[in-house]
């Protein structure tokens, strides 16, 4: 099966992969994905937090954190993969986020000084009846100026991506490998 990314984002300048098997029904994995959110995990909070102080110190602190509701859904294909979407200058203290509301809004071509990043899950068939979930994330610079403005906040901020995006799949496999919290009550006789 042709990757769902390739479709919003076939060339790309940076990337990311990261996966991890979890013994769960693909509909409970991808509700789990849907419905992560960085308030979820303290130390994931904490990263968003630094990351975000020079835009407190300028004055230009946004009403809440980046998180996953900040990026716009393009594409859900059923239980086997879906694909996030978000445009901005990344490196700048605001993240420089352009207003994206629909899929056409992200491939539409985009001025040359903001990047395209796609944040990508599909599942796939693991080892011994798991399923294998796998998190890319794929950067587009359409022109230099931004490829040299993104290149060092990439390497800048790639350990840290790498570490939320570990942590992400960790509390997905947790969920999605729990019991529901809500049984029903079984008929008395």
């Amino acid at each position: 099966m042709m990757n769902l990314l390739d479709e919003f984002i076939p060339r790309f300048d940076f990337s990311e992969r990261h996966s991890v098997d979890i013994s769960a029904p693909a509909s409970r994995i991808m509700n789990a994905v849907a419905a992560w959110r960085n308030q979820d995990d303290p130390l994931v909070r904490a990263a968003i937090r630094l990351r975000e102080m020079p835009a407190r110190l300028l004055g230009h602190a946004r009403q809440r954190n980046l998180d996953l509701t900040d990026f716009t859904l393009l594409e859900r294909r059923g239980d086997a993969a879906l694909v996030y979407g978000l445009v901005g200058a990344f490196w700048r203290a605001d993240y420089g986020l352009c207003d994206i509301p629909t899929t056409d809004a992200f491939l539409t071509p985009c001025h040359d000084d903001v990047c395209k990043l796609a944040l990508g899950f599909s599942i796939q068939p693991g080892p011994h009846g798991t399923q294998l979930l796998v998190t890319e994330t794929r950067v587009f610079c359409a022109m230099d100026r931004a490829r040299r403005r993104f290149t060092p906040y990439w390497y800048l901020i790639r350990p840290v991506s790498g570490l939320i995006r570990r942590r992400m799949l960790a509390t997905i496999r947790e969920q999605s490998e729990s019991p529901p919290s809500h049984h029903p009550r079984a008929a008395l006789p």
